[in-house]
C-alpha cells in the first residue's frame, strides 16, 4: 500500500492561493450545514411531534449515536489516511465528490412523513435509528472528516489557513442564519383548533430542497478548492506506521490534547449559554419575544471577522487572538452578572460583546487543526490529516452531547419548575435568579478555562507555527515535491 510524495508531482495545483479556494471551502461547509442544522433544529420535533416518538427515546439515540461516533470518526480518519491515493487523484476531494449525493439522500430519508402513518410503534424507532444513523454516524462522517482535513492541504502558509478557518465560520453563520430564518415559514402550519404545528408533508418537501442545494454546494466546492500540499502514505512492510502506532502518536500530540481541551469548554460554555437564553428571558426578563433581537446582536456583528480574523491571526497569531478574546469574552459576562442587570436591552449589549469575542475564536478555531497536523507531521514525518481530524472531531461532538444534558441539570439544580412552565406560572424568585446566574457566571468562567486552557495546554504559539512551517518546507524541497512558492510565502 503505497501513495509516495512522487506520486503528487504530476497533479498538485501550481495555481496560487486565492478567492476562488476561499469562497470554495466555504461552500463545503454551507453543503454541510444543509444536512447539519437541518437535523440540530428540527429533528427532535419532527419525529416526537409528527412521528409520536417518545423524546427520550429520540435523547437516547442521540446521545448513543456520539458514543459510536467515537469509532466511525476515527476509522474514517484511518481510512482518509491509509488509503492510496492514485496519480491524478486527490487525498480528501474524491470524498466529496463520492458521499455528496449518499448524505443528501440519507438526509432526507430521515424526514419521511410517510412514517407517522407506521402501524408498528417499534417500526418507527427503527425507522428512526436507521436513518439518522446512517447520515450521521456513516454518511456525514464520511464526508465532514475529509472536508475539515482538506484545510491542511489547501495550504502550506498559516495566514491562508486561517483565512479558510475564517471563510468556513462565515459559511456557517450564513447558512445558520438563511436556513433558520427561511424554514419556519415553510415547515409550520396552522391546524383546524388554530394551534401552530409542524407539518409531516412540508418538512419532508423542505428536506429534499436543502438536500438538493447541499449536493450544489458540494460541487461548487470539489470545482474551486485545489490540494497543494503533498501528503504520504506508507504501508507497514516500506517503513510506514501501524495504525496502532500511528494512533498512539496521535494522542500523545499535546497540540492536539491541549486543542480538545480548549475546544470542549468552549462548546460547553457556548451550546450552554445558547440554550439557557430562552428561560433566561422567558423566567428572568419576563419577555421571551427579546430572544429574537438577542440572536441577531449575538450571530450578525461576527460577519465583520471575515475582514479582521485573518489579520488579527497573522499580526498576533491565532491562539494569541484566541486568548485574549475568550479572557474578554468571559470577563464580560462576570461583570454583566455582578451587575445583576434587569433591564433586557442593556443585557443584550454585554451579550452581544460576549459572543463576538467568542466568536473571533470560532472564526480561527478550524486553523488551529491544521497547525496540529503540521505539528503532527514534524513530530512524526507522518501528516495523519485525516486522524487527527477525526479526533478533534468526536471531541466537539461529545462536547455538544454534554452541553444538552448540563442545561437540563443546571436547571434542576436552581429549582425550575417544569409543571409551573407548563401552566403558564412565573417561577419562583429564587428560580429566576438562579437562571440569571446560569446565564452570566457559569458561561463566564467557562470562557476563561477556554483562554487558560489555550494559554497553558496549547503550546502552538505564533513563532512555533512559523518554525513548523519552515522545517515541513525544508523537507518538501530536499524530497522534490514543495509546492507551489506562493502558497508557503
Amino acid at each position: 500500500m503505497t501513495t509516495t510524495l512522487s506520486a503528487y508531482k504530476g497533479k498538485l495545483s501550481t495555481r496560487p492561493f486565492g478567492m476562488r479556494d476561499k469562497l470554495g471551502y466555504m461552500f463545503g461547509d454551507f453543503g454541510n450545514d444543509f444536512t447539519f442544522i437541518l437535523q440540530s433544529a428540527f429533528f427532535m420535533l419532527f419525529f416526537t411531534n409528527v412521528v409520536g416518538i417518545n423524546p427520550a427515546h429520540v435523547g437516547l439515540l442521540l446521545l448513543g449515536a456520539r458514543v459510536l461516533d467515537g469509532f466511525t470518526d476515527v476509522g474514517m480518519g484511518i481510512i482518509v489516511d491509509r488509503l492510496p491515493v492514485k496519480e491524478g487523484q486527490y487525498k480528501f476531494k474524491r470524498w466529496i465528490k463520492y458521499i455528496a449525493i449518499p448524505v443528501a439522500v440519507a438526509s432526507a430519508l430521515m424526514y419521511m412523513s410517510f412514517v407517522a402513518d407506521f402501524d408498528s410503534y417499534a417500526l418507527k424507532v427503527t425507522w428512526m435509528v436507521a436513518t439518522y444513523l446512517l447520515w450521521g454516524s456513516i454518511c456525514y462522517t464520511a464526508i465532514n472528516i475529509p472536508y475539515g482535513s482538506m484545510a491542511s492541504v489547501v495550504s502550506g502558509n498559516p495566514d491562508d489557513r486561517a483565512q479558510l478557518s475564517v471563510f468556513r465560520s462565515t459559511g456557517a453563520t450564513l447558512a445558520n442564519l438563511a436556513i433558520m430564518a427561511i424554514l419556519p415559514l415553510v415547515v409550520y402550519t396552522v391546524n383546524a383548533d388554530g394551534v401552530s404545528v409542524l407539518s409531516g408533508p412540508r418538512m419532508t418537501m423542505a428536506a429534499v430542497v436543502c438536500s438538493i442545494l447541499a449536493v450544489a454546494c458540494y460541487a461548487v466546492c470539489f470545482a474551486l478548492v485545489e490540494e497543494r500540499v503533498p501528503s504520504s502514505v506508507k504501508g507497514k512492510a516500506e517503513g510506514g506506521q501501524s495504525i496502532g502506532k500511528m494512533l498512539s502518536t496521535v494522542f500523545t500530540n499535546k497540540a492536539l490534547l491541549g486543542l480538545i481541551a480548549a475546544a470542549l469548554i468552549l462548546l460547553l460554555t457556548f451550546m450552554f449559554l445558547g440554550g439557557i437564553l430562552g428561560y433566561l428571558f422567558l423566567n428572568y426578563f419576563g419577555d421571551g419575544t427579546w430572544q429574537s433581537p438577542a440572536s441577531i446582536a449575538g450571530i450578525a456583528p461576527s460577519l465583520v471577522l471575515i475582514f479582521i480574523s485573518p489579520w488579527l491571526a497573522k499580526r498576533f497569531g491565532k491562539a494569541e487572538v484566541g486568548i485574549v478574546a475568550m479572557f474578554v469574552g468571559g470577563a464580560t459576562l462576570l461583570v454583566a452578572y455582578f451587575l445583576k442587570i434587569e433591564n433586557p436591552a442593556i443585557w443584550i449589549v454585554f451579550y452581544a460583546i460576549t459572543m463576538f469575542a467568542i466568536q473571533v475564536f470560532n472564526f480561527l478555531i478550524w486553523a488551529l487543526i491544521t497547525d496540529v497536523i503540521d505539528y503532527q507531521e514534524v513530530r512524526t514525518g507522518s501528516r495523519d490529516d485525516g486522524t487527527v481530524y477525526a479526533v478533534y472531531s468526536w471531541a466537539r461532538k461529545l462536547g455538544q452531547a454534554l452541553a444538552g444534558g448540563l442545561i437540563g441539570f443546571a436547571l434542576g439544580a436552581v429549582g425550575f419548575d417544569a409543571a409551573v412552565a407548563a401552566a403558564g406560572e412565573a417561577q419562583a424568585e429564587s428560580v429566576q435568579q438562579g437562571i440569571y446566574m446560569l446565564a452570566n457566571l457559569l458561561p463566564g468562567i467557562g470562557a476563561i478555562l477556554v483562554a487558560l486552557a489555550l494559554l497553558f495546554l496549547y503550546p502552538l504559539k505564533k513563532n512555533k507555527v512559523a518554525e513548523n512551517v519552515r522545517i515541513l518546507e525544508e523537507r518538501r524541497v530536499a524530497a522534490g515535491v514543495a509546492p507551489h512558492s506562493d502558497d508557503m510565502k
